[in-house]
């Protein structure tokens, strides 16, 4: 009953009809906004700046993938193009980044791509997005702790150097590794979590310069030996692109992953003190800084050695060892160290927030959204999933389900650029009409024989008076004065119904056009007729929302004032497009 409760609260659109059955996939969610503000429940403390969101940003993103990528997708994919393929993935990349960073500003809560797709798509998908958003921060920072064990080791000499409640164990008889430091670097984390944001934003800006500073390291002085010996990783006679155009473009779809983290900034939304204006260029600055660092680096590394002489675990240190320079593992090392745990507080910090907006909205229990007074975070929740994680790291090696992580970021991704369309050309009615207003309009357009042009504004502002200040509010919205009192009333529904028919038909075509070009086993002319029907359906779809016009409440949707995504519908459905591929050539 609670959690009905808390649903009703939440201001769920459909009322009982919708209880069942479909509707209820498809209900959604107030936007908080200037005409509504939540109530019932404490608030997340507002302490966070432009500053901050760019260290969770970079820490999130800047992970250890850099110093082992590289190697590995320059010997097998790219060559020296890799540098190339790293631009690529980060202007696709981009294309999220943008959505996200409207949708962040518009709809400012807890909750990053479940919030949004809640208020947009509706609360099935919601559901989907909201649990494969826990599926992969918990399995990511149990895979990213565990991953930090054999790196913390070379400071101490090798893993069997370890002090002994650290080093890894075999369970007799099970046949179960158990990694006691993973688990205990998790349980620190939790409670630098619990003590508050502005705390653990202060740990993870420290990690991540630390981080940062040992890529820079190795640019400078890759850079020195690079001049200083002739750049001799570039004089190959294979030329720059060794495995062609098609290498490249394949390398930049593996190293797209390694940009997987940005989306952390907005899962705080809800705790920035600006958020119009410092969440997008939260998102902008730690999207750039990594994509410049990864490109930077990866122009030093295929330059001192050729790439097929890269070592595919350790490139970094081994190019630097073959100049006979030795010591810069040490740094490198601990670069891959710090950039591991700036890893695991990117993936711990937002999941608690999930289950929280997942908690108000009733989608679990009310447990989960309880604020600690004193600190205001989550404070329950926190411990919830760092217990758990903890546990995962301890007993189970999760690097086989390491690819699950990358399943519910591309799914949040996708539902983010669908979320930007719904928002442009089908907006959610932000304040919807009280069903006894309703019943009262209803029987006005009765007397006038369904002649809506007949209803006056006087009747119309008579009626809402009626209700208060809530009806001051529906007097405001550009939805009630367009719907009810304009004279264009019925275009603007059909116009309505094309757009989200055509919407529909897009991702329908995005999803036929990326299923067959992954489906290398179907006979070529099947394949390419399916690849033909999809992309028939994408480009008429594009056609078809770039004729008619945006919607008018798209200017009062939500908080206004902040980002706005350029090249819609194109971009948006370039973001849907991409993701869709990347995620169903994951495998099934």
């Amino acid at each position: 009953m609670g959690m009905v409760a808390d649903r009703k609260t939440s201001g769920m659109n459909g009322e009982g009809r919708y209880s069942w059955g479909f509707g209820s996939l498809i209900r959604r969610k107030q936007v908080d906004s200037v005409h509504l503000r939540r109530e019932g429940h404490t608030q997340l403390a507002r302490k966070l700046s432009a500053v901050d969101l760019v260290a969770i940003g970079v820490g999130a993103t800047l992970g250890a993938g850099v110093y082992i990528l590289v190697g590995t997708v320059a010997r097998e994919h790219s060559g020296p193009a890799l540098t190339i393929s790293f631009l690529i993935a980060g202007i696709a990349a981009a294309l999220s980044a943008f959505c996200y960073a409207e949708l962040a500003c518009r709809c400012p809560s807890a909750g990053s791509a479940y919030h949004y797709t809640y208020i947009c798509v509706g609360e099935g998908f919601a559901w989907l997005v909201g649990w494969a958003l826990i599926l992969e921060y918990t399995i990511g920072s149990s895979a990213v702790a565990r991953g930090i064990t054999p790196n913390l080791a070379l400071f101490f000499g090798g893993e069997e150097k370890l002090p002994a409640f650290l080093a890894r164990h075999t369970i007799p008889g099970l046949g179960i590794v158990v990694d006691p430091c993973a688990a205990v670097l998790i349980l620190i984390v939790t409670v630098l979590l619990c003590i508050g944001i502005k705390e653990s934003t202060l740990a993870q800006t420290i990690v991540t310069t630390v981080n940062v500073s040992a890529l820079l390291f190795i640019i400078i002085a890759g850079g020195y030996l690079g001049f200083k010996t002739g750049w001799i990783g570039y004089e190959i006679p294979s030329g720059y692109f060794p495995f062609g155009v098609n290498g490249m473009f394949t390398g930049s779809a593996i190293v797209f992953f390694s940009y997987i983290g940005f989306d952390s900034v907005t899962s705080t939304a809800e705790e920035v003190k600006n958020p119009q204006s410092d969440l997008p260029l939260g998102i902008a600055l730690a999207l750039s800084i990594c994509c410049i660092l990864y490109m930077l680096v990866s122009i030093i590394i295929v330059g001192l050695v050729p790439y097929y002489d890269l070592d595919p675990d350790t490139p970094i240190s081994s190019a630097f060892a073959s100049y006979g320079v030795q010591w810069p593992v040490y740094i490198i090392t601990a670069g891959a160290v710090t950039a591991l745990c700036s890893s695991l507080l990117g993936s711990l910090l937002p999941q608690p927030r999930v289950l929280m907006a997942m908690a108000r909205d009733g989608l679990l229990p009310s447990f989960f959204s309880d604020i600690n007074e004193f600190t205001l975070v989550p404070v329950k929740s926190t411990i919830t999933t760092g217990v758990f994680a903890a546990a995962l790291a301890f007993f189970m090696d999760v690097s086989q389900l390491a690819g699950m992580v990358s399943v519910g970021t591309l799914l949040a991704f996708t539902t983010a650029a669908v979320s930007v369309l719904i928002l442009r050309y089908v907006p959610p009615d932000e304040v919807p009409v009280p069903s006894s207003l309703q019943k009262s309009i209803d029987s006005i357009s009765s007397r006038c024989s369904g002649n809506i042009q007949e209803i006056s504004n006087n009747n119309l502002k008579d009626l809402a008076r009626s209700f208060g200040s809530k009806g001051d509010a529906l007097l405001r919205n550009p939805l009630i004065e367009k719907g009810v009192v304009a004279q264009d009333v019925q275009k603007g529904q059909m116009r309505r119904k094309i757009a989200a028919w055509t919407i529909t038909l897009l991702c329908i075509g995005v999803l036929i056009l990326a299923s067959s070009a992954s489906a290398e086993f179907l006979p070529s002319i099947l394949r390419f007729t399916l690849c033909g029907v999809g992309g028939v359906l994408l480009l008429c779809s594009l056609i078809v929302l770039t004729c008619i016009e945006q919607d008018d409440a798209r200017h009062s949707f939500g908080h206004t004032g902040g980002f706005i995504c350029p090249f819609v519908p194109f971009l948006p459905a370039a973001c849907i497009l991409v993701n869709t591929y990347l995620l169903i050539d994951l495998g099934a």
